[in-house]
């Protein structure tokens, strides 16, 4: 930003530089461990409750449309997370057929005991080369589901090529479980590898509404975010009772009649 002094008394004016935002090419990370299963609050139209994995595609459906229509040379692939990283669909597009069709081959797989992210992040790694070579930007959104394996990798803090966003669904915390531990292990992975500010959600209400909040905020672009600390949205909506009108005055009636 320059500052342009402003001749006599005028105040300075200030000028921003223009700046390009690049495109984004954004790998879908879905954990389908068995943890992916667990039922939510709302039920579907044949009153089947959803699950975790159920409300996940809604809300990356939801996000990929959205993104598309802020720009539509934004380009998605997926993969899964179980043991490991297996890819989904490694080739980036922008078709949403195509998103269509590679969520017909995602679904749940058994407990997995344990969750190596050191995979993703050599993919996430390499395929950052490519984009930047075309002038775009790599982001991976990770959407994890269990609530008493903390995930595990081997990277070092030097390697930031990506942006990693984390959408975290979890049990409430009891005797069998231990969110918050998880919680601060993705946390730590996201600040480890993050190019840009990387955010991390989560809900434990099991509301497909909460998660697709979250989703929402995720839409934003890494070079335009500011701190996670400083983001205060989305708002509560709390319904207020209508203002009744003031009462008129003596002055106000005598207005009103002059003026017809």
């Amino acid at each position: 930003m320059e500052r342009e002094d402003g001749e006599g008394s005028d105040p300075p004016r200030y000028t921003l530089e223009l700046t390009r935002l690049c495109g984004e090419d954004i790998l879908f990370c879905v954990d389908v461990d068995a943890e992916s299963l667990v039922e939510m609050k709302s039920t579907g139209s044949n009153g089947r409750p959803f699950t975790r994995l159920d409300s996940i595609k809604q809300a990356i459906l939801l996000f990929v449309h959205s993104k598309l229509s802020i720009n539509p040379d934004n380009r998605f692939a997926f993969a899964t997370l179980s043991k490991s990283v297996t890819w989904l669909r490694k080739d980036f597009n922008s078709d949403i057929d195509s998103v269509i069709s590679a969520f017909r081959g995602l679904s749940a797989t058994s407990p997995s005991g344990s969750a190596d992210l050191t995979h993703l992040f050599r993919l996430a790694a390499h395929e950052a080369k490519k984009s930047q070579a075309q002038g775009r930007l790599l982001r991976v959104i990770l959407i994890y589901c269990r609530s008493s394996t903390k995930p595990h990798y081997q990277w070092t803090a030097a390697q930031k090529l990506f942006t990693l966003d984390v959408m975290y669904l979890h049990d409430k915390p009891g005797p069998n479980n231990c969110p918050q531990d998880v919680y601060d292990a993705l946390v730590v992975a996201l600040e480890t590898v993050s190019e840009y500010e990387g955010y991390i959600l989560e809900s434990g209400h099991g509301l497909t509404r909460v998660l697709l909040k979250c989703i929402c905020i995720l839409l934003s672009h890494p070079q335009q975010r500011i701190a996670q600390d400083f983001v205060d949205f989305p708002k509560s909506l709390t319904k207020k009772p209508p203002l009744e009108p003031a009462a008129g005055t003596a002055d106000d009636k005598i207005s009103t009649i002059a003026g017809i």
